[in-house]
């Protein structure tokens, strides 16, 4: 296991940055934001909600751009810290281990890996060399509610 960063050094990172993590972001199922098992946590996949709304919809390649879809894979992925952050703390972060991106996306487009880094950039903003991860960057059809991205992380955690 790597080393932990000393007590609230995520947090000011966090500051530093001109960051906030979002209220995480209810169920729209039956599942958690987030679980803990051993020295791992699990994110559900989170879409790109701010305040309670979907930013977009929509499949990317279409109705919208790749540009727009790395911001929206941006918000997932700060979604994501959220939830985290609601389970146990930002702070208890040892590493980002891996991410998963969905990308609703149009025929013909293939642009997904483009589409993910904005969630693998935000997160090495924030975590720097603990922030760098295995991915995967998936194309699919539909997502729920029309949601063009969709975003789960897994972490390594304190103990």
């Amino acid at each position: 296991m790597a080393e932990a960063e000393p007590a609230g050094y995520w947090t000011r990172k966090l500051e530093q940055l001109g960051l906030e993590l979002p209220t995480v972001v209810p169920p729209v199922a039956n599942y958690a934001p987030a679980v803990r098992t051993g020295s791992i946590v699990y994110t559900s996949g989170q879409l790109p909600m701010v305040d309670g709304a979907l930013v977009a919809t929509g499949k990317v390649g279409a109705a919208v751009s790749p540009e727009q879809a790395a911001d929206l894979a941006r918000t997932c992925a700060l979604n994501a810290l959220a939830a985290v952050d609601g389970l146990l703390g930002i702070d208890a972060v040892v590493r980002i281990v891996k991410v998963v991106g969905f990308v609703s996306s149009a025929p013909g487009f293939s642009g997904q890996p483009a589409v993910l880094n904005g969630a693998s950039d935000v997160l090495g903003e924030i975590f720097g060399d603990a922030g760098v991860h295995a991915r995967s960057a998936v194309g699919v059809s539909e997502l729920p509610l029309d949601a063009p991205v969709e975003v789960e992380i897994i972490v390594e955690v304190e103990g």
